[in-house]
């Protein structure tokens, strides 16, 4: 037998707060071989990301680590500082699941990538460009050479997780820890992104740790699966055994667990609540020592198309289609041409005055929960700030913010803790009831269900269909996954750099797409059904 490359023994991970002990990972074991990838899963909270994040040891201050991970025979836990960093980021890397919160703000593409390049190989400048252009063309970016002075802001979800990729790639690791690194991904570039890590794998004997929520993925790609509840790892076993035959009950509720049903109908006599006509998002190029526009990035380009009252409309394509920018340019955060009639009122014409009144009937709940959650506002501050913004007196306020939360299924005593004290799910819970608690006509879900595990999701989506059916909003619900698409949505855009290419009933989309596009989509959504 090969000596493993990853071996962790008897994990527990403990935090004391206030005199109160948590341990939310105990007796944890589990090892990867070289050339192997290991699919860590099980539902938001259960220590996935705690026992990944041990590995590097990035773990907070007050966290008490006991029990053993060996890399290569060298217990890791028991080192030096120095020669942790020798490890992180060379032999060991991580692609961490909120791109937008782990990429600097203030730094370019290339600047990012090449510090790595920097820190652990001494590149020259000319010499790490190079590297970095190798690295963006591998994980799909497309004109690379175009991106290296991109902010991260200036990027879409799917490009920023795959910058994440190629910094964690940029030193040949021979252990990658992968913690939901397709979350921002539509389905296509989902399968090339592990495509591109399994040959990796193969051609590098590249061993990674996979967390992830994505069962498809799991079952097309690892080689073993290790099942985790609560902090304990209930059941370790060959892929295809554990998805033929799970022994644990927890395993069999997890596979089980797929978002299903379909959306409430919309009433008959529904009238239009929103009109959009030849909507067009043009961002210009410049060039020159005037600067001169040369060209435009057609981001948005001539979408045109009605929402009913009650009724959701999911948008689909891939990463940088144009998605989000539509739906930002419909609530004006974003310039735009064209026309979006909302109850009546055109909003493209309007001043930001003008729009202000209406701001309680457009709500929208961002991609990334962590990112658009304050750290330093409590719960009751959160979902409670747009009431204040919208002049709701105080003694309103907080009663108005419980019944949020008991709506959207969360314990309103928990409304004086702060985001970093909840899980995933439990975040996007407090998203959708901030979005919820001034009661719009209109809510834009982006990516909701993205960073969620199966489990969660299906919770979601039932808890999204309840509260379109109890409070009577319509919805524009953007996704990269098909199957939530299809079980909350009652008709379905199909958009590709920034074009529209259908837009038809749900069931008609799904079962006979005219698109070759939307077939591709299709086919890469569903593969193993």
């Amino acid at each position: 037998m090969t000596e493993p490359v990853l071996e962790i023994r008897q994990l527990a991970i403990r935090f004391i707060r206030d005199g109160a002990e948590t341990t939310p990972v105990r007796n944890a074991s589990l090892h990867i071989n070289k050339g192997e990838m290991l699919a860590l899963v099980g539902e938001s909270g259960s220590g996935k990301s705690l026992t990944a994040h041990s590995i590097m040891r990035l773990l907070p201050p007050q966290a008490q680590m006991s029990g053993d991970i060996y890399f290569k025979g060298e217990n890791i836990t028991r080192v030096s500082d120095t020669r942790l960093r020798e490890l992180r980021g060379h032999r060991v890397s991580m692609i961490f699941q909120e791109p937008m919160t782990s990429l600097n703000p203030l730094h370019t593409v290339e600047k990012q990538i090449n510090e790595t390049l920097f820190l652990h190989q001494g590149l020259s400048e000319s010499a790490a460009r190079i590297r970095t252009l190798e690295l963006l063309g591998l994980v799909g970016i497309p004109e690379p050479e175009k991106r290296l002075a991109s902010y991260p802001h200036e990027l879409s979800g799917g490009q920023r997780q795959r910058v994440m990729i190629a910094m964690a790639l940029a030193n040949n690791p021979e252990l990658l820890i992968a913690d939901e690194p397709t979350t921002a991904l539509d389905v296509t570039l989902q399968e090339q992104i592990l495509m591109l890590l399994r040959e990796l794998q193969e051609t590098l004997g590249l061993a990674i740790l996979l967390i992830s929520h994505d069962l498809t993925l799991v079952r097309r790609f690892a080689q073993r699966v290790a099942v985790m509840q609560q902090g304990e790892i209930v059941e370790t076993a060959p892929t295809e055994n554990l998805f033929s035959n799970p022994v644990h009950p927890y395993s069999q509720l997890l596979l089980s667990a797929e978002p299903d049903g379909l959306p409430v109908p919309v009433p008959s006599n529904a009238e239009t609540l929103l009109d959009v006509n030849n909507l067009r998002v043009w961002f210009p190029r410049r060039a020159g020592f005037l600067a001169r526009i040369t060209d435009h990035i057609k981001a948005v380009d001539d979408i045109s198309f009605t929402l009913r009252e009650r009724e959701t409309l999911g948008i689909v394509g891939e990463s940088g289609s144009g998605k989000t920018t539509l739906a930002l340019a419909i609530l004006r955060l974003l310039p735009a041409t064209g026309t979006a009639v909302f109850l009546g009122q055109e909003l493209i014409a309007l001043r930001q005055k003008e729009m202000r009144p209406l701001r309680r009937q457009l709500q929208i709940v961002f991609q990334d929960p962590y990112g658009s959650l304050s750290p330093r506002m409590s719960i009751l501050d959160i979902v409670g700030e747009g009431l204040e913004v919208h002049g709701v007196p105080n003694t309103e306020r907080e009663a108005a913010v419980i019944a949020a939360l008991r709506a959207v299924q969360l314990d309103p005593d928990t409304r004086h803790r702060y985001p970093h004290e909840f899980s995933g799910g439990q975040r996007q819970r407090i998203a959708i009831a901030r979005a919820l608690v001034l009661r719009p006509r209109l809510i834009v879900l982006d990516e909701p269900t993205s960073a969620l595990d199966r489990t969660v999701q299906k919770q979601i989506v039932e808890l999204l269909r309840q509260l379109q059916e109890e409070f009577g909003f319509s919805c524009l619900f953007i996704s990269h996954d098909l199957k939530v698409v299809k079980a909350l949505a009652h008709r379905v855009m199909v958009l590709r750099n920034g074009r529209m290419l259908e837009c038809r009933d749900a069931h008609a989309l799904f079962s006979t797409p005219e698109h070759e596009y939307t077939r591709a989509l299709l086919a890469a959504a569903f593969i193993n059904d």
